[in-house]
This record gives C-alpha cells, structure tokens and sequence, in this order.
C-alpha cells in the first residue's frame, strides 16, 4: 500500500499538469505527447519495465546520473515499485483529470479574467476546483490500479520480501511453493476487496464532489 500511495502522490500533480496542458493548449506535437502518455495502456507491462531498467538502470542515462549525483538507485528498490506503478496508472490520472477539465465552462474563466485574475488564479481558484471529482476518482482509481500492478514492477524493481514485494507479486511468489494454494487464494481475496472498495469509494467521491459543484 506504500508503494501505491507513493505512485499516486507523486504522479498525481504531473497528471493534473499534463491533463491542464493536453485541455488547454494547442502546439505542435500535441498529438505526440498525448500518444506517449497513453503509451503504458497499450504496451505489455513488462516492455514498460524494460524501458524503465533501461532509463533508470545503474548504468542508464537517467539512473547513472542519479546514482552519481545524488547517491539515489532507483532499480530493485521500494521506490523503483512505486515509479513503474506510476508510470503505469499514468494514463488513468491523466484521463480522468482531463475530462473533467473538458467539462469545466470556459465562460467561468473568462469572467474571471474580465475581472482581473490572473492565469494561476483562475487555475487555482476556479479551474482546479470545478475539476476536483475528475482529480479525485483518478487518483483513488489510480491507487487501486497500483495493488494490482504486477508486470512493471517485478521487471524493473524484482519481487524483494519486505522491499519490493507488492500484493499480486506476493500471490505469484506463494502460487511457486507447494501448499501455497490457500496463502494465494487469501491474498487473493484481499486483492480482490481492495479493488472493489476503491472502485466505489471512486464512485461516491465522484457523485458527491458533483454534487457539491452543483451538476
């Protein structure tokens, strides 16, 4: 669950940034940034992870220089789990932020500007708030998503007990030993009551948040 919570408190203002720009702006290679940011929904989890040990491997453009700069080694660590996991539920968040970006009336931020706002006081002010739900269900479906990430994470940060070992990896690890039949069968079942609670917790959370804005 640290893992996962790590992912979505991390990913989640990239998210709600690139959602904004993707909403928002028209610019040569939109259409390319947008491509790449839903790439993780189309390619096999374990490419993704491959990708990532490649970047931010030891002897990667990226990981070399955090290992060299900052003593910071991102593979087959905690915080390497939670990275593939972002990069993963990634597209969710900026999805759902983005339509509900989509959705806020534009004639509220031209009032706003009429009147003296600024461009961070109306994102802050207005435009943020009117797109909470969309924020909200994104990063609680995002969380889920992380319990239940499997193909990144083993690939790019292993399946360490106690270190890296996330819920399916844990399944997968007890499904290896004879006998593990029950132990996976329970932690199964625990997958399988997180997924649901927050996909209706996601549900209610969206319908009073629009509620509250008044849809």
């Amino acid at each position: 669950m640290t893992v996962a919570a790590r992912a979505v408190g991390f990913g989640l203002p990239l998210a709600v940034l690139i959602a904004w720009v993707l909403a928002r702006y028209r610019f040569p290679g939109r259409s390319l940034l947008n491509a790449l940011v839903h790439l993780p929904l189309v390619l096999p989890p374990v490419v993704t992870g491959w990708l990532l040990l490649i970047i931010f491997g030891i002897r990667g453009p990226v990981g070399s220089l955090l290992d060299a700069w900052f003593g910071v080694r991102l593979v087959f660590t905690s915080t390497g789990a939670s990275l593939a996991c972002a990069v993963m539920t990634f597209p969710v968040m900026v999805r759902s932020v983005r339509l509900s970006l989509e959705t806020v009336d534009p004639g509220l931020e031209l009032a706003a500007r009429t009147l003296g706002a600024g461009r961070l006081d109306r994102l802050f002010n207005i435009t943020l708030p009117l797109a909470s739900p969309g924020i909200l269900v994104g990063g609680i479906v995002a969380y889920a998503t992380c319990l239940g990430e499997f193909g990144a994470v083993i690939t790019f940060a292993a399946n360490i007990p106690g270190e890296t070992q996330t819920l399916p990896l844990a399944i997968y690890s007890a499904l290896q030993i004879p006998g593990g039949e029950k132990q996976a069968a329970d932690l199964s079942l625990v997958s399988l009551a997180l997924a649901l609670i927050g996909l209706l917790i996601s549900e209610w959370a969206g319908k009073r948040l629009n509620a509250a804005l008044g849809r």
